[in-house]
């Protein structure tokens, strides 16, 4: 089994001195701090690990703080640095895990690239043993119906990594953490090359320089039209120098596009001037280099609202999204129910408006007007993918 290198962040306090911290871990806090990191579902642990660096009251900075407080010895305490050092020698003591079943399972544990068959690693720990199945007889032939072999190699794996990192966590001081930075540094790109390599067609030249892991869309409906539109966006850069991203808020309106709020509700701000037509520029907190992540949040918001909407839609014009990384949430107006909803993907607008017939997969149910949809194939460079609906006759 190949393994790539990850990227990730860490540590509580920033050090002057060069020397080593006064106060070793244990094999039982390290091993407590890697069971919290694997079992997160809401981020991969670059995420945790830059916030034990950044936010040093974070519950991450209290729970991460056996693996983060012995790269503070690296010259400067950058923390970009420090959290590109953690994360490779983590990742390094994975790759030299003599046996198969750990190391596979201790990779599906930390999200190490490649999850296998291709895809993407899910969010739930439970979830990543059972993509371990499908790995030709590393958990016997036939492939194991339980994940009971993982949970056995996970215990087994984890006292283990938990043991070893002790031992080079003990004796890392300064330059030697350089290897570590640069397989770090290395895991970044390995990780976006992962990510992207289910897409078979490449982005325009034109496009943002962005992939997508993770995309909710969470709109309001009053009448028959979107008020809000809240977006969260968790995305990788593919080239360095990504400062912000071109929001094309497109809710439905008619009126002129200095109208239209947009607002910046997490990690970004509103440049000024838009950039072009229902276009605006949300710049980011800090200047990602290639292969770093990045999560923010903008809403749009239109007060107009005597526009009809007949769709709501997600154009790429980007790298494109992770499978099962675009989820799309409806909520209808209770006294204004659509008859019919459906989700389509790579229509043409009016493809999107054809109704699929009854017991289509396409078609979503209304309910008391709560809708939602997640794309599990994945999203390609420009094209659309959104949730159409079909009005009662007034």
């Amino acid at each position: 089994m190949s393994i790539f290198v990850g990227v990730a962040e860490d540590s509580l306090s920033i050090r002057t001195d060069w020397g080593p911290a006064s106060e070793a871990s244990s094999p039982a806090e390290v091993e407590a701090a890697l069971r919290w990191l694997a079992t997160r579902k809401e981020g991969e642990p670059l995420r945790f690990l830059r916030e034990a660096i950044e936010e040093p009251a974070s519950e991450s900075a209290h729970v991460l703080s056996s693996l983060v407080e012995p790269t503070a010895s690296l010259s400067a305490g950058v923390s970009e640095t420090r959290a590109f050092a953690i994360w490779g020698l983590l990742v390094d003591e994975i790759g030299s895990v003599g046996n198969d079943r750990r190391r596979a399972t201790l990779m599906a544990a930390f999200r190490v690239p490649p999850a296998p068959g291709g895809t993407v690693w899910k969010t739930k720990l439970g979830d990543r043993f059972r993509q371990l199945m499908v790995l030709p007889r590393v958990f016997g032939d036939p492939p194991p119906t339980t994940t009971t072999p993982m949970n056995q190699a996970w215990r087994w794996g984890l006292e283990a990594l938990a043991a070893s990192l002790t031992n080079k966590l003990d004796l890392l001081d300064g330059p030697d953490w350089q290897p570590y930075v640069d397989i770090g540094r290395g895991a970044v790109e390995a990780t976006n090359a992962g990510c992207v390599s289910w897409r078979a067609r490449a982005a325009s030249k034109g496009a943002q320089p962005v992939f997508v892991k993770h995309m909710l869309v969470r709109a309001v409906m009053h009448h028959r039209t979107v008020q809000r539109r809240i977006t969260e966006r968790d995305i990788v850069a593919c080239e360095d120098g990504v400062d912000g991203f071109n929001v094309h808020a497109r809710i439905g309106w008619k009126h002129d596009t200095g109208d239209l709020p947009v607002k910046a509700l997490w990690a970004c701000r509103v440049a000024a001037p838009p950039c072009g037509p229902a276009v605006v520029r949300l710049r980011f907190r800090r200047t990602l280099r290639k292969g770093e992540r990045y999560e923010f949040v903008s809403e749009a918001l239109d007060g107009h609202l005597e526009e009809e909407r007949r769709w709501l839609n997600v154009d790429v014009d980007h790298h494109g999204i992770a499978p099962g990384g675009l989820t799309i949430q409806l909520n209808f107006d209770a006294k204004q129910l659509p008859e019919a909803c459906w989700w389509y993907a790579e229509q043409l607008e009016f493809e999107r408006t054809c109704q699929p017939p009854q017991g289509d997969p396409h078609l979503l149910p209304i309910g008391d007007g709560f809708v939602q949809h997640t794309f599990l194939e994945g999203c390609h460079p420009r094209e659309s993918y959104g949730v159409a609906f079909r009005w009662k006759s007034s």
